[in-house]
């Protein structure tokens, strides 16, 4: 609540900012267009020489000012073409300065670039129904409760677990905010994770004990609000991936922040030690 009050804050000055900015702006530009307007009138006038020698003949000498009212009119329309011009080019030049301005304001604040494990949602989970996925022999396919009025159909890689029967009823940690992808023909709509000290032996991270589903795994260190969908442009899973690992007391965790279901526990490989999860 903190940092987004401290957010919230500092949209408020920055967009007070740009307000003043886009004043000035405006009082600018009208300057520009008033000067170019009289310049271009001046530039488009008939000046006084020009009028005189056709004015030469003691003959035209009466119709003079009837005639420069007229040659005023026919020079009109290029200033009006001119002024057009004038217009345009200060339009196209507001759009050109407004475009870089949105692009910058996310900068300072620093929420993109912020990278850590408060940005997954893992929750507890239980496998309702497991089954051999049907195009793939190594991996396996999961009906989870993971505390939704419906279901969701998780896909994973399972080779080293050979008896997937053991697994139906049991918990686990599931990663929820990623974008569903259809994995050989199913669509995941979440991912499993496990640790593994090789490709044969593969466990389960097991949830503290008085664990049910839909219970969130936080970390006391990374406070914070999860996405409500990863990027896959920004590959955050793939980033943090590497820095999350099963201790030597067998306790999983991120960079040393143990992975942690509010007054319940810390959730633990089942015999695993030094080994990473993925």
């Amino acid at each position: 609540l903190q940092a987004s009050v401290r957010e919230q804050k500092k949209l408020l000055v920055e967009n007070a900012k740009l307000k003043k900015d886009i004043e000035q702006l405006r009082g600018q530009l009208q300057e520009k267009q008033k000067r170019r307007t009289a310049k271009a009138l001046f530039s488009q006038a008939p000046p006084p020489e020009s009028v005189s020698p056709a004015l030469t003949k003691p003959d035209t000498e009466p119709a003079s000012p009837s005639g420069a009212t007229a040659a005023v009119p026919t020079n009109r329309p290029p200033p009006s073409a001119s002024s057009r011009e004038g217009r345009d080019r200060p339009s196209r030049r507001r759009r050109g300065e407004r475009k870089p301005r949105p692009n910058s304001d996310p900068l300072p604040l620093g929420a993109e670039s912020l990278i850590d494990v408060s940005r997954l949602d893992l929750r507890v989970g239980r496998i309702l129904s497991i089954r051999h996925h049907p195009l793939a022999e190594a991996m396996s396919v999961q009906e989870v409760d993971v505390g939704e009025i419906c279901p969701r159909t998780v896909v994973s890689n399972l080779g080293g677990v050979k008896d997937l029967d053991e697994l139906q009823g049991s918990l686990g940690v599931f990663l929820c905010n990623v974008k569903a992808s259809k994995m050989r023909g199913v669509v995941s709509q979440g991912r499993l994770l496990c640790c593994s000290a090789s490709d044969v032996h593969v466990e389960l991270l097991v949830p503290p004990s008085g664990s049910v589903p839909g219970d969130r795994i936080t970390f006391l260190n990374y406070p914070g609000e999860p996405d409500r969908e990863l990027s896959s442009k920004q590959k955050i899973w793939e980033l943090l991936q590497p820095d999350m690992q099963v201790d030597t007391k067998g306790v999983a965790n991120y960079k040393g922040c143990g992975f942690e279901v509010k007054g319940k526990g810390l959730c633990r490989a089942p015999s695993l030690t030094n080994c990473t999860i993925r």
